[in-house]
């Protein structure tokens, strides 16, 4: 069930309408019932995943805070991390793993045949897992109390709006006001949350599938292409792949926020960035966040020396690129960006400027570099990504002329030019802050927007990017 689907409006509609009409204690059971229903729309199956990640970490969470023993506390936090980690492992992983010992024992002339599993990916487990540990990990630390109410930390778990893709929500926001004693219907969020959904179905239909067209014509087919249509098609899914994602979190966020939940801001103009640290701040911040607190700070974070904490950022990125996917392109991305940080706090680059001409230049140059590290991210594995920068090195300007002439006038091209004006006159702000402009100018293009998703829309209701992580 696509939020950019009827099956989605109608369904929302549905849980809008019941939620807001029963009494206040009984909307959580409301909003588990429909949250696994949700997710079971993809693979009825999975939801026994999702019962079992929140059955074992309610119970050893429950173990360890019963306990003052810091021994009994440690074990029941290694074991909700084990099962967790190793649900991800198998589902995700264990065929890459398998590729990898292959590689290894190919090299000593063993001969080591992969065996192929029978299993899906099921939608959503790298976020679903993430969020789980968070919660482990805090009551662990005392930074949040043990949720005594099951269902309440099932519903946390596997809230529908944010559940497939998030953000990646902590216990201190999310489950905090899914105890909110009582919640009331209030304009503002209406109006909020109606616009975040629509703003986000423009980036999904009009901008990023429109896009993905012309990015899949080039890079699936790089045989008959040249390096000038191949750097074309890179800048059209680098724009595709935020415009899906970002899409999706508004739609996530606005949803929740009609129902009087609010959800953490996932993105903030991150193709505005004047260097990669920045970016990070600004894109998936919700798992930027996690990555810090989670890994890089226990890892010793920026106390320790220079070469240590160069180290702990390095780290942390090649886990960034895990996460993302399991195979060598995932890795050499996470690796890339990994090394790039690390090259900018050694020479001072994470640090912005004022200037507005140099500020421009070295925003210019980010994009640039977080374009050209997106190749191993839509390769479709190593060799393609070989062909790829192969094509790129006999790179011509006329090409690349030729092919932006040739697609000026497509759907995707116009989505881009609105979403990149909204996003440069927003920038560093959000796209909520069209309420603070004048009503001709605000009302004029929301109209523009509906009117684009009804015209120029693609209803071909394409998955979203993020799914398959």
């Amino acid at each position: 069930m696509l939020f950019n689907s009827v099956d989605f409006i109608l369904f929302f509609a549905l849980v809008f309408v019941f939620y807001w009409v029963i009494p206040n204690k009984f909307r959580w059971l409301l909003l588990l019932v429909s949250s696994y229903f949700f997710y079971m729309s993809w693979e009825p199956i999975y939801i026994l995943l999702i019962l079992f990640s929140t059955s074992i970490d309610y119970f050893l969470c429950r173990y360890l805070t019963a306990s003052n023993n810091s021994r009994n506390r440690k074990i029941g936090l290694g074991l909700s991390v084990i099962m967790n980690l190793g649900l991800l492992f198998t589902f995700k992983y264990y065929h890459f793993f398998q590729e990898i010992m292959a590689s290894i024992l190919n090299l000593v002339n063993v001969n080591y045949q992969i065996r192929e599993s029978s299993f899906l990916l099921p939608v959503g487990i790298s976020f679903y897992t993430f969020q789980t540990l968070s919660y482990s990990i805090d009551v662990y630390r005392k930074d949040y109390r043990f949720e005594k109410h099951f269902g309440k930390f099932a519903l946390f778990v596997s809230y529908f709006p944010q559940l497939i893709a998030g953000p990646i929500e902590r216990a201190s926001n999310l489950l905090f006001q899914l105890n909110k004693k009582e919640v009331k219907l209030k304009y503002e969020d209406f109006k909020d949350g109606a616009l975040l959904f629509v703003w986000g179905l423009f980036k999904k239909v009009v901008v990023a599938d429109n896009i993905r067209i012309l990015a899949d014509h080039y890079i699936d087919y790089s045989q008959f292409q040249n390096g000038g249509s191949i750097i074309f098609a890179l800048l059209a899914f680098t724009v595709q792949i935020y415009a899906d994602f970002s899409g999706y979190s508004d739609m996530a966020i606005g949803s929740s926020r009609m129902l009087g939940i609010k959800l953490s801001l996932n993105f903030r103009t991150p193709y505005f960035s004047q260097n990669i640290t920045e970016f990070w701040r600004r894109w998936h911040i919700t798992l930027s966040f996690w990555l810090r607190d989670y890994v890089f700070i226990p890892l010793g974070g920026s106390r320790l020396s220079k070469i240590a904490t160069l180290r702990n950022l390095f780290i942390t990125f090649f886990l960034a690129g895990i996460w993302h996917g399991a195979s060598w392109n995932f890795l050499i991305w996470g690796c890339l960006h990994g090394i790039i940080v690390v090259i900018e706090k050694i020479t001072g680059w994470n640090k912005n400027v004022n200037h507005r001409f140099f500020s421009f230049l070295k925003i210019v140059f980010t994009f640039g570099i977080i374009t050209m590290t997106m190749l191993p991210v839509r390769s479709t594995d190593l060799i393609h990504l070989s062909d790829l920068l192969q094509l790129i090195s006999n790179f011509h300007f006329k090409d690349f002329y030729l092919t932006v002439a040739e697609n000026i006038y497509t759907p995707g091209a116009i989505g881009i030019a609105v979403l990149f004006l909204t996003d440069l006159f927003l920038a560093k702000r959000s796209i909520l802050d069209i309420h603070k402009f004048n009503s001709i100018f605000k009302y004029s293009w929301v109209t523009v927007i509906i009117i684009l998703i009804l015209f120029i829309g693609d209803s071909s209701s394409e998955a979203f990017f993020y799914f398959q992580f």
